[in-house]
């Protein structure tokens, strides 16, 4: 789409492209915006889908009506969603997957039993580009068990090279814990690459998926993966603060402990008994009372993410990255943007980062228009064109109001 040669991409050409959208009609499965507002930080929060209401008010009906019986239903949710979240957005099996915590206590508790796992083996090992409480939750890991967390600088663009990480595992590695997206740039990772070069220096993978979920394919179980974390408020539409998911390969899971005991992890729940025994399988990576309401939430987006299919998703989301690119090659740079994001739509997730020195009063000005982007210092600013819900008419419109203001500002 973007050459030397190629035509302007008209906003003829953008309506063109959404006729012959086979994802179109699932916009409609979604709460209409305000009229006129263009809505591009799908890769932050996800849009509300109109089966949500429904399914959040039977939900309170049950509270009303049934009381504590109705737990016989919630208390198979996080499972539910789970199995379902395994079959359709992140390629693994049933009794893998489980809702339930944050993302961040998620993935204190996957890689805390993985260093438990690995006795003997004292280093951490991360990349500068991974997301901030990735980091922070790596940190204080490292600190409560004496243990080196090792960060490797990453291209601010393309992400990590791989030739550098081959250099750095080594016999000490015991868990290798990498965002599959970068949530800056957007740069994909091969996960099927990276995992199998952690394992071949015996150690454990664990992903962040949390920026590739619902957008792009997650192959846990063909590339091998042994854990994986991701969030459901992005490009699954589960809601603010919606509940994480954990994957723990089937496989892995006898062995995999995590640290953080609570009674809905327990082999025996409702014994009361006053020892902990872990249950089998994905269930002990449960710790409290899932938070029904906001769990129950997630279904409507995972089922519409799975109607659409991760395949069809990751080839709309290339293409609407690809315009994004296009039109800020031909309307922006001359005002000194920059796309620093992959330009190859295979080494890429669903979001386009541009940058500029002024890009916080672009996206304040942008807001203030009815367009959302977002901002992340110090100089970029991200568009996300969530697939299920994006025209491409809607990224043309977007960027003629950014190459509008860029008029103005620069």
């Amino acid at each position: 789409m973007n050459t030397a040669t190629s035509p302007p991409i008209t906003r003829e050409a953008a309506l063109q492209m959404d006729r012959e959208d086979p994802l179109a009609a699932f916009r409609d499965r979604f709460a209409p915006l305000k009229e006129g507002a263009l809505y591009m930080d799908g890769n932050s929060l996800g849009r509300q889908p109109n089966e949500t209401g429904p399914i959040v008010s039977q939900a309170l009906a049950a509270w009303r009506d049934e009381m504590i019986i109705a737990w016989r239903e919630w208390i198979r949710v996080p499972r539910r969603i789970g199995d379902a979240i395994a079959q359709s957005i992140v390629e693994a099996r049933p009794g893998e997957v489980i809702v339930g915590d944050s993302t961040s206590v998620n993935l204190y508790k996957a890689a805390a039993a993985a260093v438990g796992a690995q006795p003997g083996r004292r280093t951490l090992l991360t990349s500068d580009d991974n997301f901030p409480t990735d980091m922070y939750t790596l940190q204080s890991l490292a600190a409560q068990h004496a243990l080196y967390l090792k960060v490797l600088p990453t291209d601010p663009v393309n992400g990590l090279d791989l030739q550098v990480l081959r250099a750095a595992l080594d016999s000490d590695v015991a868990l290798l814990a990498l965002s599959h997206v970068a949530y800056r740039s957007g740069a994909l990772l091969d996960m099927t690459a990276v995992t199998q070069m952690a394992h071949d220096c015996g150690a454990l993978m664990l992903w962040d998926v949390s920026h590739s979920a619902g957008s792009v394919r997650v192959p846990l179980e063909s590339s091998g993966a042994d854990m994986a974390v991701g969030c459901t408020y992005k490009y699954l539409n589960g809601g603010p603060g919606a509940p994480s998911f954990v994957y723990v390969r089937a496989s892995e899971q006898q062995r995999l402990r995590q640290p953080l005991w609570g009674w809905f992890g327990h082999r025996e729940q409702f014994a009361m008994s006053d020892t902990f025994e872990p249950a089998e399988g994905i269930d002990s990576f449960l710790v409290g009372i899932p938070a029904i309401l906001s769990t129950i939430a997630i279904e409507p987006g995972v089922r519409c993410t799975a109607d659409a299919g991760i395949d069809r998703l990751q080839a709309k989301g290339q293409q609407l990255t690809e315009l994004i690119i296009t039109l800020a090659d031909e309307w922006l740079a001359p005002c000194g943007f920059s796309v620093a994001s992959p330009r190859d739509a295979a080494r890429r997730g669903s979001h386009i980062t541009l940058k500029h020195p002024r890009a916080k009063e672009f996206v304040r000005a942008l807001i203030a228009q009815d367009v959302t982007p977002d901002f992340r210092p110090p100089d970029m600013i991200r568009l996300g064109p969530a697939p299920l819900y994006t025209r491409f008419v809607d990224v043309w419109d977007a960027m003629q109001q950014l190459r509008s203001l860029a008029s103005k500002i620069s």
